[in-house]
């Protein structure tokens, strides 16, 4: 529910592009990314490092998409976010020797040290590609293709990875022992 919860921003986004412009969808994304902090606030939880990181990063190059009426600062901030996920996931793992797929996944997941390893290193790809592929696509084509990539684009590439991963790691799973039904034949 709460990965749920982390889209409607973002959907709001959309939907206030889709009807006004860039920059009231930037204050939207902005307003609903702060809501989204306060949520946590509010329910006497702590607020995710990512969160904090994620609000930062809109409140700081949404205000300057704003305030300077020009839509590059936006643009960055999906290939910056990308970046810092990528960055973090191999800096964790071979500077900190943490593999923070692992941390992430490991109470669902008992898997192979080795496939952990792999695991953190194509999040990290994907990361890297994603940010590019959103510069590609910012730079190369209109704002709205940009925009329906961002929402739509990025988050279908998501899912398509997240099913890819879990596709690919079941095969590493511990099988569950199956035990032969056997009838008492009196």
């Amino acid at each position: 529910m709460q990965a749920l919860f982390e889209y409607v921003p973002l959907v709001l986004f959309f939907v206030v592009y889709k009807f006004y412009d860039i920059y009231m969808a930037t204050g939207v994304l902005i307003v609903g990314s702060l809501l989204h902090i306060l949520y946590f606030v509010v329910t006497k939880q702590k607020v995710p490092t990512k969160n904090w990181v994620i609000f930062g990063l809109i409140a700081g190059f949404g205000g300057l998409t704003i305030f300077l009426q020009d839509d590059t600062f936006l643009k960055w901030k999906v290939t910056i976010v990308n970046g810092i996920f990528a960055v973090a996931l191999l800096v964790s793992n071979y500077v900190f020797k943490k593999n923070l797929i692992k941390q992430l996944m490991s109470e669902a997941l008992e898997l192979p040290e080795k496939i952990w390893d792999k695991l953190n290193l194509s999040w990290a790809g994907f990361f890297a590609f994603c940010g590019a592929l959103n510069i590609y696509i910012a730079f190369n084509f209109s704002q709205e293709i940009w925009v329906n990539f961002k929402v739509f684009g990025l988050m279908g590439l998501t899912f398509a990875f997240t099913i890819g991963t879990i596709v690919s790691v079941h095969k590493h799973l511990p099988q569950e022992e199956v035990t032969p039904n056997t009838k008492n034949k009196d």
